[in-house]
């Protein structure tokens, strides 16, 4: 049965998985990029890396295998606030996105879909969560969806229960402020640890949905 996943949400000791103060000029907030330099130090994502592939490199990996469809919140899709202005803004990877397949975009202001290079196809919907998933599972055809992020959207999907793998990798830093994961989930209800595997970089904690 097809699953919704969380990968390689990077996330520092007290919880953040972005910094304080972000904007168009500072995505990740203050200090955020921190949290995401055990990435671009592995040959999965970056092949001039002179790391031998490990652990950090089976996660990234992943995280992409299996995957038909995307959901994540605006502020993942891009800085802009509100009503749109305009339909100028395509996200912020380019001409060709990495995802190459469709992807919801969850927002109060929904615009037309477009499609990018690649095979990536944008779609902007005012949905709950339960219905944004069934959508998302139609465009997978019967692989997994991946719940990008951000902070605010995956806590909205843990609430519901909706997530069935959470993989989170824990940064040895302290951002002391910014978005929390943490933030009204309790003890994680429903959800169990089911493996813990560590580098010389991060702490790689995956949970699982119970069935109880």
């Amino acid at each position: 049965m097809p699953k919704l996943r969380v990968h390689n949400l990077a996330i520092s000791l007290d919880g953040y998985v972005a910094g304080p103060n972000q904007g168009p000029d500072n995505p990740l907030g203050e200090g955020g990029t921190r949290l995401h330099e055990w990435v671009f130090a592995t040959p999965y994502a970056n092949p001039e890396a002179t790391n031998d592939p490990g652990v950090d490199d089976e996660h990234l990996a992943a995280g992409d295998r299996g995957i038909g469809a995307t959901i994540m919140g605006r502020n993942m899709f891009g800085p802009i606030r509100g009503a749109w202005p305009n339909h100028e803004w395509t996200g912020w990877w380019g001409d060709n996105p990495p995802y190459h397949h469709d992807v919801f975009v969850l927002t109060h202001h929904p615009r037309p879909s477009f499609g990018m290079e690649g095979g990536t196809t944008f779609h902007f919907v005012d949905e709950t969560p339960e219905a944004v998933l069934h959508r998302a599972f139609d465009a997978a055809n019967g692989q997994d969806v991946r719940l990008g992020g951000g902070c605010s959207t995956v806590r909205q999907f843990l609430r519901t229960r909706l997530v069935d793998e959470l993989h989170l990798a824990v940064v040895p830093i302290l951002l002391g402020a910014g978005e929390r994961l943490y933030d009204d989930l309790g003890e994680l209800p429903g959800y169990q640890v089911a493996s813990v595997t560590h580098s010389p970089a991060v702490t790689h904690v995956t949970f699982t949905r119970s069935e109880a």
